[in-house]
């Protein structure tokens, strides 16, 4: 279409052109003194030309579209899954707590450690359960021993007191017996001894724990004739 349309155009200022000539020819023939009628026969045969214009080029075929390549088919598509949209949750209030002033720490200095206590003063000891032999029933046993006259003596007519030392073993009864003041007769000193062992108790002697020991003890044995 541009080829035809310069082309058409370039006819068109050559027909302009030899226009404009024809009428400078024809002014110059009249003012030359030309013939009229050979003016006017050129302009008329001049004028009537009629220019006409080539026809346009035919447009060249387009060429047709290149064939469209086999269209692969579409993947397959897997439907999306489903989307679950969780409840929303419930607002969260926040409060805001001013916290508490922290408490003004006052330093204490240690208090000085108590004196060691004094130690205790030792236990007093155990109240002694010591104790020295006594006589159990004295006045039973004597009288038995006085009773026991000497025959001889009592015969005689003869009287005195006998002192005697004795131990006491820790059944209470007398182990030993001593003469420790005479009476003066053999007789009496004699049974005194006899009568003691035979016939006296004692409260056995004992220790500070109260264990009967050992113990001695001394009496006089007083002999009288009714």
């Amino acid at each position: 279409m541009a080829y035809a349309d310069q082309q058409m155009s370039g006819n068109r200022i050559v027909a302009i052109i030899i226009v404009a000539l024809i009428h400078i020819a024809l002014g110059y023939a009249l003012i030359t003194g030309l013939a009229y009628e050979a003016a006017s026969k050129l302009v008329e045969r001049v004028t009537t030309i009629d220019v006409e214009e080539p026809p346009p080029p035919e447009e060249p075929d387009e060429p047709p579209p290149p064939p469209e390549p086999d269209a692969a088919p579409p993947p397959p598509v897997a439907p999306p899954p489903p989307i679950r949209i969780a409840p929303a949750p419930p607002p969260i209030r926040t409060q805001v707590t001013i916290p508490p002033p922290a408490p003004i720490q006052r330093i204490v200095p240690p208090k000085p450690a108590p004196p060691a206590p004094a130690p205790a003063p030792p236990a007093p000891p155990a109240p002694s359960k010591a104790r020295a032999a006594s006589p159990k029933g004295q006045e039973g046993w004597a009288a038995r021993i006085r009773d026991n006259y000497p025959r001889r003596a009592e015969r005689d007519g003869t009287e005195g007191s006998v002192g005697v030392s004795i131990t006491i073993g820790p059944d209470g009864r007398v182990s030993n017996c001593s003469v420790s003041s005479s009476s003066g007769s053999s007789e009496l000193d004699s049974a005194a001894c006899q009568g003691m062992t035979r016939y006296a108790r004692y409260n056995p002697a004992l220790n500070a724990a109260g264990d009967p020991i050992p113990g001695s003890a001394s009496t006089t044995i007083v002999y009288k004739l009714n």
